[in-house]
């Protein structure tokens, strides 16, 4: 097992964001996190990095205790997060943004396959290269932040709603890249989303979490097929 979280729980300021939840990846496995604003799924990502801590429970990543590592070393474990709402560096270029993404070693040492890589994926990118990332449309600022994630050479890349504020027919897009970066690259994925069928589309694994709780989990084939995630997710 890849990553395993185990009855994790975290609090902010008294409020409950996460009770009791336990998920785990498979190296090499799509996972996707889903379920509606406020259920705690961008609350789990930063449990993983480190900028929440835990009040109980346990993460493990390939057998270590990821909680007593600190989170700036996390990174060099190979996990990279592509948190939500882009957050790319404005006044720099695109090229500087994903020499960001690079400075650990890992990144360091694969540095040109993985910018090959990410302007194969991410064509646009590499017309734009030099351009201030600031000025690039909401589609392409999320295609520089998940290059930027590339760039560290992640073996577990995290992805929190990508989907966000991006017009449906971008949005596919990106879907589209990351499904290719899955099956393509064999990277682990996790995905955090609010668009519920796109990410329950592609993914290998899949968990719905209301309310802090994990309330539904199952492979593709079987949350597509539930009657709850149909009415409540679905729209069917």
């Amino acid at each position: 097992m890849m990553l395993a979280i185990e009855g994790l729980s975290v609090s902010y300021g008294g409020l409950a964001a996460l009770r009791g939840v336990s998920v785990s990846v498979e190296e090499g496995q799509f996972v996707a996190i889903v379920g509606p604003n406020g259920a705690g799924k961008t609350t789990l990502f930063k449990a993983i990095s480190g900028v929440v801590p835990a009040q109980a429970g346990g993460i493990t990543y390939e057998g270590r205790d990821l909680l007593a590592i600190p989170p700036h070393e996390r990174v060099h474990l190979g996990i990279a997060h592509v948190p939500e709402g882009r957050q790319v560096f404005a006044a720099m270029t695109v090229q500087e943004n994903l020499e960001m993404g690079a400075y650990s070693p890992r990144g360091q040492r694969a540095w040109r396959q993985n910018i090959d890589r990410i302007f194969a994926l991410f064509p646009v990118l590499a017309q734009r290269r030099s351009q201030l990332a600031g000025t690039l449309s909401g589609g392409e600022q999320q295609m520089v932040a998940i290059g930027r994630g590339i760039a560290s050479s992640p073996r577990l890349l995290l992805l929190d709603e990508p989907s966000m504020g991006l017009a449906p027919a971008i949005a596919d897009q990106i879907f589209e890249r990351i499904a290719a970066l899955h099956q393509e690259d064999g990277v682990t994925l996790i995905l955090v989303e609010q668009r519920v069928a796109e990410a329950l589309e592609s993914c290998d694994y899949g968990y719905v979490l209301e309310t802090g709780q994990v309330v539904l989990e199952g492979t593709h084939r079987q949350l597509t097929a539930d009657d709850r995630v149909r009415r409540a997710y679905l729209g069917m």
